[in-house]
């Protein structure tokens, strides 16, 4: 990365602000290699999103006024992994996947002990749906509640908003999320299933079979 940094003209004039594009697009590739992808797929794309992190860093290390490395980046990561695991690393003890993050919100809420707010450092640019099931968790914990009103074993029927009405849409997609939250489910990953799905629908009528 630092050859490529010093010897390549493109990447000597690229700064953290034109590099989101390319991290936003390679964290998306990622995930579709997660979810969809084989082994092979998987290994690439961690490789490309480690690349960006790489870019990050030596774009950070030539800052004239705070400049740090790679090295600095993995220490600090290094701390802050042992701070939150003191069940691993201090005596603490966790038996239960609970416990274990009673003891990480604690490291957590004291390394951020200046904010003010649940939604300090929550951010604007999650998709919306991941951005919703976010926000109502943090709801929670301050006493708001957002009503999921599916129950049962059943998949909730599809909400039917008022015709014209975008704000009662916004309502039943957000009773939606609090549904899906309520049960442990992943809201955006749910719908990108579904889309795959849709894509496939999509191919399929493009190109019949015996067509």
């Amino acid at each position: 990365m630092r050859a490529v940094r010093e010897r390549c003209v493109w990447t000597q004039q690229i700064d953290h602000r034109a590099l989101v594009p390319y991290l936003v697009e390679e964290a998306a590739e990622l995930v579709d290699a997660v979810e969809a992808g084989s082994r092979e797929d998987l290994r690439e794309e961690l490789g490309d999103l480690l690349w960006q992190v790489l870019f990050h860093a030596q774009v950070a290390a030539s800052d004239p006024d705070d400049p740090f490395d790679i090295d600095d980046v993995a220490r600090d990561l290094t701390e802050k992994m042992v701070r939150r695991h003191p069940h691993v690393f201090a005596g603490e003890t966790a038996t239960t996947p609970e416990e274990v993050l009673v003891h990480w919100n604690a490291a957590k809420a004291a390394e951020k002990h200046a904010r003010t707010s649940v939604l300090d450092g929550v951010s604007r640019h999650m998709p919306s749906l991941a951005l919703a099931q976010k926000l109502l968790g943090k709801a929670a914990s301050v006493g708001v509640t957002v009503a999921a009103p599916f129950d049962g074993d059943a998949p909730p029927p599809a909400p039917a908003p008022a015709l014209g009405d975008e704000a009662a849409l916004g309502d039943a997609l957000l009773a939606l999320v609090a549904t899906a939250r309520a049960r442990g489910w992943d809201a955006e990953r749910a719908l990108r299933e579904r889309l795959r799905g849709l894509e496939g629908e999509i191919r399929a009528a493009e190109h019949p079979r015996g067509s």
